[in-house]
């Protein structure tokens, strides 16, 4: 089956040499899309297959929490002595940020020399920008030695580019909402039968809880394919207690878990789906390693800014910064901001044009002080400060800047969080001059 693809546009997400080499490839666009991995595939077989060539791997698929889990996972392996090889997207500053090479983010010219030698074995045959990446992810991890390998889907599953490996250790979907309808379809059902395609014929596969559309679509693909599957609310439970800690348990027997490194109530739910997807995989995981869970750090999740913009703020005031962006990002986060209350909060919000900004607001706006909308020169494909107005129902205060608005701010201590979009989140940290390590 074959698709019109969209004509092809010069990405404003990568820069200098690494940015002129994606600019090429992106030329390539191809003109019908077949709606297969046929592409990728392709050019993997030139490139001696190094899918077939992987430590074990975890494929992460979901909604919201991919990264915060795949960071959890990391975090926990490293802690075990494992040496880890993790791809995500998407970046926020830097495009090296999306491939970590047994622990150490790639260098810029080792990335650079991995780019130049797929599009050299590419010979200008049709290709997306995400498949070279995909491909130059893969051809590293396979000639860097390693004990782990963790996959970020990038969009939707079955049809991903990370979905060319054939038998991961485990599969892992958290929790899937409405996004990239598109792309992935109009309904939780549709949506989360694409993220169901990642699952593998006797692969285990760890799911988050999940509402019912979304948790039944996953487990009939899991019984169909005699995939073992474990589920929060089934097979793996937990209960949070109040300093933060875990009690969890699934069919290998309970834990005493740490309270989670990185902030906001949800995140003992990532923490949750990385210590079930370490034990359903069979790596050998020592006790010791679950310390990780408190050690694991993700930029723009949550992340306290302490750098030049933070110092624009009166003496007491907290600047915070979230890339949440869908209405399930909106009640997990609204879930944190509720324990907030002791200063008032000051809620920046500026959003990608193809979100739901009005379901994203919804459950953040109601613990607001004052709510402003922003939209940053090289923020790519800002929705107006105007549409983002109309969406909290005129309530949101025009920025339109985050320089404009933080000199405003005045008053007792405060914090001011900075919301609503993961492109908004690069432009903040280069701004505070605080970059992703």
């Amino acid at each position: 089956m074959t698709t019109q693809a969209a004509p092809a546009k010069l990405s404003d997400e990568y820069e200098g040499r690494t940015g002129a080499i994606l600019a090429r490839v992106q030329a390539l666009y191809p003109k019908l899309i077949d709606l297969s991995l046929a592409r990728l595939e392709a050019l993997l077989g030139k490139l001696g297959h190094p899918e077939r060539h992987l430590p074990p791997v975890i494929h992460v698929a979901g909604t919201n929490g991919k990264g915060s889990t795949c960071a959890t996972l990391r975090a926990i392996a490293e802690e075990a002595g494992l040496a880890v090889h993790v791809m995500t997207s998407p970046h926020l500053v830097d495009v090296t940020e999306r491939f970590r090479l047994a622990g150490k983010l790639v260098s810029e010219e080792t990335l650079i020399a991995t780019l130049e030698e797929i599009e050299r074995i590419n010979d200008g045959a049709p290709i997306t920008v995400f498949e070279v990446l995909t491909a130059a992810g893969l051809l590293l991890f396979a000639r860097v030695p390693a004990d782990l390998a963790i996959l970020e889907v990038g969009l939707g599953g079955r049809l991903d580019a990370t979905n060319v490996v054939a038998r991961p250790a485990c599969c892992v979907i958290t929790p899937v909402d409405l996004d990239h309808q598109a792309f992935l379809g109009e309904t939780l059902a549709l949506i989360a039968a694409e993220k169901a395609g990642i699952i593998k014929q006797g692969v285990p596969v760890v799911t988050a809880r999940q509402q019912p559309e979304a948790r039944d679509v996953i487990a009939e693909r899991a019984a169909a394919l005699d995939a073992p599957l474990w589920q929060v609310g089934g097979e793996i439970g937990f209960t949070r207690h109040p300093e933060g800690t875990i009690a969890y348990h699934d069919p290998l027997g309970a834990l005493a878990l740490p309270a989670p490194g990185l902030e906001g109530m949800h995140q003992a739910d990532n923490a949750v789906l990385a210590v079930a997807a370490l034990r359903a995989s069979g790596l050998e995981i020592p006790e010791r390693a679950w310390a990780g869970i408190a050690h694991t750090q993700w930029p723009a999740r949550m992340q306290r800014l302490e750098g030049r913009l933070a110092a624009q703020l009166p003496e007491g005031w907290e600047l915070w910064l979230d890339g949440g962006h869908n209405p399930n990002a909106g009640e997990a986060l609204s879930a944190t901001l509720a324990s907030w209350h002791d200063k008032p909060l000051h809620v920046i919000v500026g959003m990608k044009q193809s979100k739901d900004a009005s379901g994203f607001l919804r459950p953040v706006q109601g613990h607001a002080t004052t709510l402003h909308a922003v939209s940053e020169e090289g923020q790519h494909l800002a929705l107006p400060v105007e549409e983002i107005i109309r969406a909290s129902g005129g309530v949101a205060l025009s920025g339109p800047t985050i320089a404009s608005i933080l000199p405003r701010l005045e008053g007792p201590p405060a914090r001011v969080l900075i919301c609503g979009s993961l492109y908004l989140a690069g432009v903040v940290l280069r701004q505070d001059g605080t970059l992703p390590q």
